[in-house]
């Protein structure tokens, strides 16, 4: 599990950390977890190919959505890269121009990763729901499986567990069907 790096950070402390890391402030801390090995690029870079045709650009799909991968959100004091997260079109009509956005996604999808899945499940995912984010997606390559989350208030309700290679359909994404298989790296 990652450590934090500083207590009482701030973005200039995050500019500081390496370009091989992906850096993060929760809470204050500053966290800083290496570039992500390629079971978690693999997983995140196929679900943004999968999503992005038939939502990001409505081709077999109903669109109305923007999709942008490792995007930096400032929440308050809290400063997040999600693997990929999505606004639909309605409360995110432009993609600014800016670094980093300030509007919480309406679904979002962290890839697990030994070093990161703790944060992810615990820090991160109370940000996201004090923010207002309606979904999550834990995707955890090593086990081949998708948890789907809906916030209900300000927890978290696993409406989903899917795992190895099955064709699902997962909310807010459920207009297709989504072959898990192809997140996977052949083993």
């Amino acid at each position: 599990m990652s450590k934090p790096l500083k207590r009482g950070a701030t973005y200039a402390d995050l500019y500081a950390v390496p370009d091989n890391f992906v850096a993060e402030i929760i809470a204050g801390e500053l966290y800083a977890t290496p570039r992500p090995a390629v079971p978690h690029a693999h997983a995140a870079s196929v679900l943004g190919i999968e999503l992005g045709g038939p939502f990001h650009r409505g081709r077999n799909g109903p669109g109305g959505w923007v999709l942008l991968d490792e995007p930096e959100l400032h929440f308050s004091e809290d400063v997040l890269v999600p693997d990929i997260a999505g606004w639909r079109r309605k409360r995110l009509p432009t993609v600014p121009a800016a670094a980093y956005l300030t509007l919480a996604p309406d679904w979002l999808c962290e890839v697990l990763s030994p070093s990161t899945e703790t944060i992810d499940r615990t820090q991160k995912l109370a940000v996201y729901a004090r923010e207002g984010v309606g979904h999550v997606w834990l995707v955890d390559p090593l086990l081949e499986t998708l948890e789907v989350l809906r916030r209900d208030s300000q927890q978290w309700s696993l409406t989903a567990k899917h795992e190895g290679r099955a064709n699902v359909r997962a909310e807010p994404f459920d207009a297709i069907e989504l072959e898990l298989g192809a997140l996977w790296l052949k083993r």
